[in-house]
């Protein structure tokens, strides 16, 4: 337990409760991730899966680094989401002929399948959304966020 010389007053606790900015881009990122994986779960996927095979759809096959940086992820979570995915069917990794070491991801047809089912869903509950924050409200989002990136 703290003494009181090295206790911080709860005002401080709600002070930053309610101006943090990480912790409310975080709730509302929770939040947004719980909305499109309800609307998702009917087809088997969750938004970041979504996210994942759609970042797959390319004219030609996606290097890891390429994934990584596009979902800012690092190279071992992408390594097990892939995983799932390829057990699933849906996706598919290949040595890089250009880099032995590097591999090459790609949609099956399955996953395809898969991202041709999940594409009005997104759709949907983004128009949703959209409708909720108004005119330019999305774009507005989307932009001030692309900013603190």
């Amino acid at each position: 337990m703290l003494s009181n010389i090295d206790s911080i007053p709860f005002s401080t606790t709600l002070h930053v409760r309610d101006t943090c900015l990480c912790l409310h881009v975080q709730r509302t990122a929770r939040a947004l991730a719980r909305r499109f994986d309800v609307a998702m779960k009917p087809i088997g996927l969750n938004n970041g899966q979504f996210s994942l095979m759609m970042s797959l759809n390319r004219p030609v096959p996606a290097t890891m680094k390429s994934v990584c940086d596009l979902l800012a992820m690092d190279r071992t979570t992408l390594t097990a989401a892939l995983k799932i995915l390829e057990r699933r069917g849906l996706v598919k990794s290949e040595v890089d002929p250009k880099d032995r070491r590097g591999r090459l991801l790609m949609l099956t047809d399955a996953g395809m399948a898969m991202l041709t089912a999940a594409l009005p869903i997104w759709t949907r509950v983004h128009e949703e959304i959209d409708v909720e924050l108004g005119h330019g409200g999305s774009q507005s989002a989307r932009e001030k966020l692309a900013a603190m990136r």
